[in-house]
């Protein structure tokens, strides 16, 4: 029972193994009964899926507000939200590898869903590395907020950059070193079949695994932004990891939904990297005025609100110009 309220990066591990029990519970439940069979998930679905997902995170992030203290639970509300709006990004990059492999409706929940497993771990291991490196180098906290800075400055520079997934190096290496199928084997990740060059059978990679190994590149590429950005909002692991998780199981679900209106949201880019930019100059002057967490939660609702609004009324407007 010691073991139990020993401590594992900062917090107790009887916390940690009643998270990592609320997330498992989440994916058994998510691929074990709603979706057992792989059939196409609409809007509708979507919508009630990604608020259930919200639902349990916000009940989560009160239970941490009671039970950790208000600054916790305004730090995991502040880290959820900014966490959620920078995923926003990872969907429309989604959205482009499905196009591009053409993987059918059907299909995208079951690459979405092995995809969620890869990230609980590969966030895992870049999270335990930042706490580390946070710890032992506090001085890495200005590095993040340089970093930040620069990465909100070249998003409002770079609005309109859209990715070349053809020209992806870790695509072209794949398709250099690896059997693949020319074409999708329903939801096979990997099939056995004969080849040419051997005259024997073997495993062939399929398009879908491709698309399964690009998104979780992507969102390797995005933890590099969010992982900063919410040590700049707390150093508290356990805060870090678990909104960091919530968010990206809720947006997963709320794929279906929004990658059909991805173009509402063109403009939210602005108000995002705008929070980048104002949570760098939040560690930058850390020393010199203490932001308390209330401040740091109402400013991010504050930004991100604006730019949910001018987003859906500034493309309502383009939309019935045209």
């Amino acid at each position: 029972m010691e073991f139990l309220f020993s401590e594992f990066l900062g917090t107790a591990v009887w916390l940690w193994l009643m998270f990592m029990g609320i997330v498992f519970f989440l994916l058994v439940f998510d691929l074990g009964v709603l979706n057992r069979k792989d059939h196409e998930i609409g809007m509708t679905e979507s919508l009630w899926l990604s608020s259930f997902y919200i639902a349990i995170a916000i009940l989560f992030g009160v239970w941490v507000w009671w039970y950790m203290g208000a600054k916790a639970g305004m730090d995991f509300f502040t880290g959820f939200l900014v966490e959620k709006t920078l995923a926003l990004d990872n969907i429309f990059v989604i959205s482009l590898i499905f196009s591009y492999f053409a993987i059918p409706r059907i299909y995208q929940h079951r690459v979405l869903f092995w995809g969620i497993l890869g990230v609980i771990i590969l966030r895992g291991i870049m999270i335990a590395l930042g706490a580390a490196l946070v710890t032992n180098f506090s001085w890495i906290l200005y590095i993040f907020g340089i970093f930040l800075i620069g990465t909100g400055i070249k998003m409002l520079i770079m609005m309109d950059d859209t990715p070349d997934i053809a020209s992806n190096p870790l695509l072209k290496f794949a398709r250099g070193h690896f059997r693949i199928t020319p074409t999708l084997h329903e939801n096979a990740f990997f099939v056995k079949q004969h080849s040419a060059s051997t005259n024997r059978l073997e495993w062939f990679m399929t398009p879908l695994f491709l698309a399964l190994m690009l998104i979780e590149i992507a969102d390797l590429i995005f933890a590099v932004d969010s992982i900063p950005a919410i040590f700049a909002i707390t150093q508290d692991t356990y805060i870090v990891y678990t909104s960091n998780i919530f968010a990206i199981l809720g947006l997963r679900a709320l794929y279906f939904a929004l990658s059909a209106m991805m173009h509402r949201f063109h403009y939210l880019k602005y108000a995002l990297a705008i929070l980048l930019i104002v949570i760098g100059g939040k560690i930058l002057l850390a020393h010199v005025i203490k932001i308390p967490a209330y401040v740091s939660l109402t400013v991010t609702v504050a930004i991100l609100s604006a730019g949910i609004i001018y987003s859906l009324m500034k493309t309502r407007t383009e939309h019935s110009s045209h």
